[in-house]
């Protein structure tokens, strides 16, 4: 009945990192009580981050501005299925986004990426809620729909007293309010893959956040009242055509799109180079369910006169 899971993740050569570490409880068979570290239920690639388990050597970018994977902070909640009705639920409460701790940690080009707390030392001035309810009752299928709710966290309000209205003011000028849904999609038949995810973030107080955290010749910060992204994509296992085995071998395409400056405050005009544009196309070798090579060409570009720019990457992956 009872579990703890944790993961542990070598990145980028030097660095090591715990992303999930949570003990969980089995109430009953539709209930489970999880808390610890936990990875915030939005959208697919979040949960679903090892290279293993997705095309190209670069997640989606729609994953990490808008939605900044890998996104985990230290909570508390319920999961589960609902066996007859075909769904899989979350729902927690967890610590938000720092977003400001002396400093700003939100701007308009790369939206809430440098927010994240990763449960270093986390701190929480009000609690945040997610949730998840995903639908898998039809073969191949699987749609989520998630939403994220509540404030940014900022150090201003440590150890202000709530009838101190000059020093509440600061404070609440120094956070935001976030209200994100997410919808995703995918499916598989045969050897057809298609995904696809779409992303949608109002955001409150921005007007007086980029007022406070203005940098030191008076220029406002430039965060955005809110933000979208999508992208699609399709693959086809090939290696389906010629032979049965385990391996696989994908060409996919995937298109992308986000603007961190879908919306902005009356005062301000929308940057154009925020709403960017990444075709994606490669190959993926799964040589065995936790080993991959992978090859892709990127093609970016925005919403500004600027020329396409091109970008080659290759790499592989390991899960176990």
């Amino acid at each position: 009945r009872t579990q703890f899971v944790t993961e542990v993740e070598l990145e980028h050569v030097e660095e090591v990192y715990i992303e999930q570490a949570w003990l969980q409880y089995k109430v009953n068979d539709f209930v489970n009580f999880r808390t610890g570290l936990v990875l915030i239920p939005m959208g697919l690639i979040n949960e679903y981050h090892e290279p293993t388990t997705f095309n190209g050597v670069e997640r989606p970018m729609v994953d990490k501005y808008i939605t900044p994977s890998t996104w985990r902070e230290i909570g508390l909640g319920f999961t589960g299925d609902i066996l007859p009705a075909s769904l899989r639920y979350q729902a927690y409460l967890v610590n938000g986004f720092n977003g400001y701790d002396g400093e700003a940690n939100f701007n308009g080009s790369s939206g809430f990426r440098g927010g994240r707390q990763k449960g270093i030392e986390s701190y929480i001035s009000s609690a945040n809620f997610t949730g998840k309810v995903e639908y898998y009752g039809i073969r191949g299928l699987n749609v989520g729909l998630s939403g994220y709710f509540g404030k940014s966290q900022s150090m201003l309000y440590d150890g202000v007293a709530k009838d101190d209205d000059d020093a509440m003011r600061i404070a609440d000028s120094s956070a935001i309010g976030i209200s994100m849904l997410g919808l995703d999609a995918r499916y598989q038949y045969q050897g057809l893959e298609l995904r696809g995810q779409f992303y949608y973030a109002g955001l409150s107080n921005t007007d007086q956040y980029n007022e406070f955290t203005a940098d030191l010749g008076g220029t406002p910060n430039d965060l955005g009242s809110a933000m979208m992204g999508y992208y699609a994509e399709a693959g086809y296992n090939v290696l389906r055509l010629f032979s049965n085995t385990d391996k696989k071998l994908v060409p996919f395409i995937r298109y992308s799109n986000y603007n961190t400056h879908a919306a902005v405050e009356d005062t301000y005009t929308k940057n154009k180079a925020y709403n960017r544009n990444v075709i994606t196309t490669g190959l993926t070798f799964q040589l065995a369910k936790g080993a991959v090579l992978k090859t892709d060409m990127q093609f970016f570009s925005d919403g500004t006169d600027a020329d396409t720019k091109y970008q080659f990457n290759a790499g592989f992956g390991v899960m176990f």
